[in-house]
């Protein structure tokens, strides 16, 4: 079953002549976790933007579960599709944690007691709960992208899309923020991740690559980055692993397509030991 479905979705934003994205038609599956990949100015972020139906097709087609974006129907896919933006400071809203969590909640009127059940199972899903009255400005990066990420879930969304969420962190902040997303993934959450990190996409179930606001490619992290010519000229690298991969190819040494450094150390310890036989 699809949770997201476009068809022919194209947007121009005010002012624009030339479409942002022209044509896009893709289906993204209940429970599927998505890294969308792009060159700056691909369209990347304008088409995460619909699954949250913050912005509205100018034409084409956007459904959401079932529902049509349009102006009138952006409260209920808002229920449905949680969003998380590149800087957590922009999102923060109140003095504590906690409270900042509960703000959605409180705001849509859920009674109290599903509000502190909601922020509980919020902050446990993103180990932040010894930070509960923490004022949000005092926390580094990736515990506030963690908070963040707790404030949509508290809503109880069926889908987060995370839009550029590590752009502005360093990488223990990365990695905190990532080991959240894929404990989000691994509970059925829905989960479109736009990203410019190489590796961070590798660790999705599928890749679709935007360019000039077109889909360039869509298929599995190990398709999407054994081609690696393709990826370049996309002005797209590919993660170091896969370029060690390409590299020895080119010099004879045949290997499966690999997605990180123990995928490469196993192939490779495989090889030698299958030479060592012979």
């Amino acid at each position: 079953m699809n949770f997201i479905e476009t068809e022919d979705l194209t947007y121009k934003y005010d002012g624009n002549e030339k479409a942002t994205l022209e044509g896009v038609t893709l289906n993204v599956a209940v429970g599927e976790f998505v890294a969308i990949l792009g060159a700056n100015g691909s369209g990347k972020s304008t088409l995460a933007r619909h699954f949250n139906a913050i912005l509205l097709p100018t034409f084409g087609v956007c459904r959401v579960k079932g529902i049509l974006s349009q102006r009138r129907n952006q409260q209920a896919i808002r229920r449905l599709v949680g969003m998380v933006f590149q800087n957590p400071d922009n999102q923060f809203v109140a003095a504590t944690v906690e409270d900042d969590v509960a703000f959605g909640p409180v705001n849509v009127g859920i009674p109290r007691e599903e509000i502190l059940r909601r922020v509980d199972e919020a902050l446990a899903a993103v180990n932040m709960n010894d930070y509960r009255q923490t004022p949000p400005h005092l926390l580094s990066g990736g515990q506030k992208q963690r908070v963040a990420i707790a404030g949509a879930l508290a809503m109880r969304p069926e889908c987060v899309v995370l839009d550029e969420p590590t752009a502005m962190l360093d990488p223990k902040g990365r990695d905190e923020v990532l080991a959240a997303v894929g404990k989000l993934s691994r509970t059925g959450t829905t989960v479109i991740y736009v990203t410019h990190f190489m590796e961070e996409a590798a660790r999705a179930d599928r890749i679709i690559v935007m360019d000039g606001g077109k889909i360039a490619a869509n298929g599995t992290p190990r398709q999407i980055f054994a081609d690696a010519p393709k990826m370049r000229k996309l002005g797209l690298d590919i993660p170091f692993a896969a370029n060690i991969r390409e590299d020895l190819r080119k010099k004879g040494i045949d290997l499966p397509p690999v997605l990180d450094e123990d995928e490469l150390a196993a192939e490779l310890s495989r090889l030698i030991l299958d030479g060592g036989q012979k």
